[in-house]
């Protein structure tokens, strides 16, 4: 189903501005993350950790993030996107500079464990917030943009992978690099979300009407998170042990892993950029069935290439494939404006509980059959996921109004 773009001179001053700032908001947060990721082989060295010990660690941030969705939507029900959004990057960029700080001069685990916890719930908090906010946006543009808001989070990670390869290249000390980072986070968050759409821009029913309760009972929202999970366990995976595997399993080095996970998430960057345009054409269903069907293939050749140029490209095209997926699981999720913080709300707390499996999972494996190998488990999720994909088709109903209000 395609769906026709407004001409520009239609669209609202305030709705283009609020476009720029949840842009914004979601680049700073794939930054914040992804300087952590960049950087999880450093600290590993640093503490001396096995896989499995890591992957214990990982656990922390995912907990934070988990535990942070199962309030998310009423917090940013209550309180509007915008200053949820300030609130919990707050807590994102305290988080950020804890870990540099532990991992760094007082190499402390538990102090490290406590800083991710602070990561993963802010982090958590505002992934809610900024997708509540980017889906009203993408009401009153009347076309398919959620998936670049989610290209901007990858454009920040690719940055922030960028940043952690060269930091480790160039010896930067852990507590530097991230101290400083936290604060360009936090700054600029303040200044995003202060572009946001007015506060009460959607129907407040959602809470009232026993939102959260009711959208746990609805069986799409139920196979949509479904699906979210999975596609977050195909990211997430990437995002934990992307650069750990190619350091053990070809031999590279430090920075050559993190500047690996960076050509994941430009792979994953340019699907969402040019997902948008592909769903408008052909809609949802198909184009994610090809995207998984890509993600699949691309895991799997990244694991059994035998080289580590070949294994490059199925790392491309692992992340072309894995682009979609949580996006437009969102953006389903967000179809009916009024009941979108509950059922966004929900989805996400499905799809986050990957964050919970995926690093002890696979950290518990990969002291087996090694890190890399472990990343098998990726396509044999990927291929039953197929099933869950009709859900993401927008419920039957009046079909959305092109904003017509000049700015």
């Amino acid at each position: 189903m395609s769906v026709t773009s407004p001409p520009p001179s239609t669209v609202p001053a305030a709705v283009l501005a609020a476009r720029n700032g949840v842009t914004v908001v979601f680049a700073l947060n794939g930054l914040a993350v992804a300087t952590w990721f960049a950087r999880v082989p450093a600290v590993r060295e640093a503490l001396g950790l096995s896989a499995g010990r890591l992957g214990l660690l990982l656990l922390a941030m995912s907990g934070g993030a988990v535990l942070a969705l199962t309030s998310a939507g009423l917090v940013t029900q209550r309180f509007g996107p915008a200053r949820t959004a300030v609130g919990s990057t707050v807590l994102v960029a305290a988080g950020l500079a804890g870990v540099g700080l532990a991992a760094g001069p007082f190499e402390s685990l538990p102090g490290v464990a406590v800083g991710l916890f602070a990561l993963g719930y802010g982090s958590g908090t505002c992934d809610v917030a900024m997708n509540v906010e980017g889906a009203a946006v993408e009401k009153r543009l009347g076309r398919t943009i959620l998936p670049r808001f989610h290209a901007a989070w990858s454009l920040g990670s690719v940055a922030g992978a960028g940043l952690g390869a060269g930091a480790a290249r160039l010896g930067v000390p852990i507590s530097v690099h991230l101290a400083v980072l936290a604060a360009l986070v936090l700054g600029g968050t303040l200044l995003g979300a202060s572009r946001f759409l007015p506060a009460g821009h959607a129907e407040d029913g959602s809470t009232r009407r026993g939102g959260l309760l009711a959208a746990w009972r609805e069986p799409r929202t139920l196979l949509i998170g479904a699906l979210v999970l999975v596609m977050a366990f195909t990211e997430g995976s990437a995002n934990d042990w992307l650069a750990v595997a190619f350091v053990d399993g070809y031999g590279v080095s430090e920075a050559a892993g993190a500047a690996v996970f960076g050509v994941f998430v430009a792979g994953m960057t340019i699907g969402r950029t040019a997902g948008t345009v592909a769903i408008d054409r052909w809609g949802r269903v198909p184009v994610l069935i090809g995207t998984i069907l890509l993600a699949a293939a691309g895991s799997l050749l990244a694991v059994l290439a035998g080289s580590g140029p070949l294994a490059v490209v199925g790392v491309v095209l692992w992340g072309l494939g894995a682009s979609l997926g949580f996006p437009v699981g969102m953006s389903a999720a967000a179809d009916e404006e009024d009941r979108a913080p509950a059922r966004v709300s929900v989805v996400a707390v499905i799809g986050y509980t990957s964050f919970l499996a995926s690093p002890p999972l696979l950290g518990l494996l990969g002291d087996r059959v090694g890190i890399l190998h472990a990343l098998l488990v990726v396509p044999v999720l990927l291929i039953p996921t197929l099933a869950l994909v009709p859900a993401t088709r927008p419920p039957a109903g009046p079909k959305p109004t092109a904003p017509t209000v000049k700015s």
